[in-house]
């Protein structure tokens, strides 16, 4: 058997050769520490540390093994550890690309990414376990008082970032998926009445004259922030009565159509515009419109004009509820509902169900008089007419 000849510098046997087992080396000869060095399954040549001399025979014959079988990445190659900061870093860019209305941070980076980053950036990401993230993500949630959805929103982006890294091969797992979600209460939808509306709308006017049509747009459209905020002249319509959404929330294009509100409020904001570009933009005291500056955000006007109008609890992304409670109280079906809105499942728009009870209302009234004793009536024309509960007649006619 060939085999490979070192020369033992100190210890026992010094100058004189040593025979060792083919595939085996000592990289500093008389450590007593030894490697192996073989051919994997596309010919590459490895080099591994084993450990001790036995230790070594086993590994080798291991690898020898796999390589006949064909396995490609041994379990214990060594390669560079990515840190978890990477994986945050691939997965923003990931959601940069193919995701719009995300909201950022002072640096322009995904607001998930900084408070990720900040705890667990320096770590190798092969060393976070599941009960790591759990820590992490409470103590966070502790000290920054979030909500379970702003938990369950940093655990997704984790999970993404790890997923990524499983795709790309940088990682083996993913310990995110071990870690559970914490419940939200999405019971509650705060939407605008009539009143409240009538309120705000005069404080408006009043105070922010010009922000009058990106209201009304957002009443009658449902559109996202993002979405209102983000659009183009060439994406409206005006003889169609319809915008077109390129990338919704989801990555995927869809299509509004215009009330005679949301009209009017576009013929608004086209006569201010000077040519293609933005439809809202920020005017010369922060709250107008001037071409050329998009208005990125309405909180500043809209947050103290709902204190000026006594609304409480009530925010910018309440009028998209506002929108779709209004269609399902007026008797939109939820699937048409579920179309405008842009909603990716039915089960999101489920969540305005319990604001049409016609239906409901509809299928407990045919239990009314279920079980009663039959009435009599007198028709116009003096006849008795008995008026029997379906279930009851035909209950009658059995036993008869």
């Amino acid at each position: 058997m060939q085999t490979e000849t070192l020369t033992l510098i100190n210890g026992k046997g010094a100058g004189e050769p040593r025979h060792n087992p083919h595939g085996l080396f000592e990289k500093v000869p008389g450590s007593d520490v030894w490697w192996i060095r073989y051919a994997d399954a596309t010919g590459r040549i490895r080099r591994e540390k084993a450990g001790t001399k036995s230790a070594a025979i086993k590994l080798y014959q291991k690898r020898k093994t796999e390589a006949l079988q064909g396995k490609k990445l041994p379990e214990t190659i060594r390669r560079r550890q990515a840190l978890v900061s990477e994986l945050l870093h691939d997965a923003a860019e990931h959601v940069r690309a193919r995701y719009r209305g995300q909201r950022l941070g002072g640096d322009g980076q995904d607001y998930r990414h900084a408070a990720l980053k900040e705890t667990l950036g320096n770590r190798p990401a092969e060393s976070v376990t599941p009960q790591d993230i759990e820590r992490t993500l409470s103590r966070l949630a502790e000290e920054r008082e979030w909500k379970p959805a702003s938990f369950n929103r940093h655990k997704a982006f984790l999970s993404l970032a790890y997923r990524l890294a499983v795709e790309s091969g940088k990682v083996q797992s993913n310990p995110v998926r071990l870690v559970h979600r914490r419940r939200e209460d999405n019971g509650r939808i705060r939407w605008l009445s009539a009143d409240e509306e009538t309120k705000l709308r005069a404080v408006i006017q009043t105070e922010y004259p010009d922000e009058l049509p990106a209201f009304d747009l957002a009443l009658h459209t449902g559109m996202r922030l993002s979405e209102q905020y983000g659009l183009s002249w060439d994406c409206v319509d005006l003889e169609r009565r319809q915008i077109t959404i390129p990338r919704s929330k989801h990555g995927d294009i869809r299509y509004i159509p215009l009330d005679n509100t949301a009209l009017a409020a576009f013929v608004t904001l086209r006569a201010r515009s000077d040519g293609p570009g933005p439809v809202m933009v920020l005017g010369e005291s922060g709250h107008g419109y001037k071409a050329g500056h998009p208005l990125k955000t309405p909180r500043e006007w809209f947050d103290t004009a709902c204190r000026k109008a006594a609304i409480l609890d009530f925010t910018w992304h309440c009028l998209r509820h506002t929108f779709a409670s209004r269609l399902v109280m007026a008797g939109v079906p939820l699937r048409k509902v579920q179309e405008l809105m842009g909603h990716k499942t039915i089960a999101m728009t489920c969540r305005y169900a319990h604001l049409a009870p016609e239906h409901l209302q509809d299928a407990i009234l045919k239990l009314d008089g279920w079980g009663q004793k039959p009435t009599e009536s007198k028709t116009e024309s003096g006849a008795i007419e008995r008026n029997e509960p379906v279930g009851l007649v035909k209950t009658q006619a059995v036993i008869q």
